[in-house]
């Protein structure tokens, strides 16, 4: 049990964040699977993966009573600067998943913390630490052993993985500046957003059963699951423990992918993402000395995972 003079937690409640946040994790690691499972087009995925997605997190904002959605309207232009973002970088992450493997994806999408660094030090002029810049550079030489060498995936879903991590960078660095951003109205919004922007191109009969049944699966899952599990750990554990955990999505999902239907990823994306976790991980491992011990869920958490 952590005990400091800032915060102190029963064993009880670090054990349910652990559980929680790990819950999160496996939630938002079965998107790369369910993907392949669909055989609805792209634009189809999005459009009703989108609905889901809004209509499951609404529930649940129903469910807890939540009486916020004022907040919206207050959010003003970098709040929604937040919400475009997000939905954008959703949009990006299935497209990606659609062009390459899921391990590709996952190891790219690892960079985004520190691609957000650098924004932040552009834009806000916060200087990164020492820690940042150096795992900085080995994961872009990570994604640069990847991406040269092939991988097994292709060169478009590579892309779009890219543009993806640079929205929710973009994202990320919008809720930094705004810290009292509503996690759930705003995840919300995104979801619906990104299937409204895909609805007019999604393919124009609905999907079959089976389809339709995968894709309500995957919207709740991913946002009425995962989003509100990990915002109610987040508030049990430190900073340090919430993102190692909440970074287990990465190796999970391209796990499930080989499981159950035996895509392997190529040598180049092993060793590749072999460099970026490692670099995640001594990153999050030396910033957990400087580390502030309360533990305050913000969209700044939510937005590093929300996709």
């Amino acid at each position: 049990m952590r005990n400091t003079p800032q915060f102190c937690m029963s064993r009880s409640d670090h054990r349910i964040g652990l559980a929680l946040v790990s819950g999160a994790a496996a939630a938002w690691s079965l998107g790369g699977l369910l993907t392949r499972l669909i055989h609805a087009d792209s634009w189809t995925m999005i459009a009703w993966r989108g609905v889901f997605g809004a209509a499951g997190l609404y529930a649940v904002l129903l469910l807890r009573k939540e009486r916020s959605w004022r907040s919206i309207i207050d959010l003003g232009w970098l709040g929604w600067l937040f919400v475009v973002q997000s939905a954008a970088g959703m949009m990006l992450y299935l497209s990606a998943l659609r062009h390459t493997t899921v391990a590709s994806v996952a190891v790219i999408y690892a960079t985004a913390p520190f691609l957000a660094a650098v924004l932040g030090w552009i834009v806000m002029r916060e200087r990164p630490s020492a820690s940042s810049i150096g795992a900085s550079c080995a994961a872009l030489i990570g994604v640069a052993v990847m991406v040269r060498f092939g991988g097994s995936g292709g060169l478009a879903g590579d892309l779009y993985a890219m543009g993806m991590t640079l929205s929710m960078a973009i994202a990320t660095v919008v809720a930094r500046h705004s810290r009292s951003l509503p996690i759930l109205e705003t995840a919300c919004l995104s979801s619906l957003l990104s299937g409204l922007a895909a609805w007019p191109l999604r393919a124009p009969l609905a999907p079959g059963g089976h389809d339709l049944a995968l894709l309500a699966l995957f919207g709740i899952v991913n946002f009425a699951v995962g989003v509100p599990l990990f915002t109610a750990g987040a508030k049990r554990l430190p900073a340090i423990e919430s993102a190692l955990l909440g970074s287990l999505e990465a190796p999970l999902a391209p796990l499930w992918v080989w499981l159950a239907l035996g895509e392997s990823p190529g040598s180049s994306t092993l060793v590749g993402g072999a460099i970026v976790f490692a670099a995640v991980t001594a990153h999050l491992l030396v910033d957990k000395s400087r580390q502030t011990p309360a533990p305050a869920v913000t969209a700044v958490e939510a937005a590093d995972h929300v996709h």
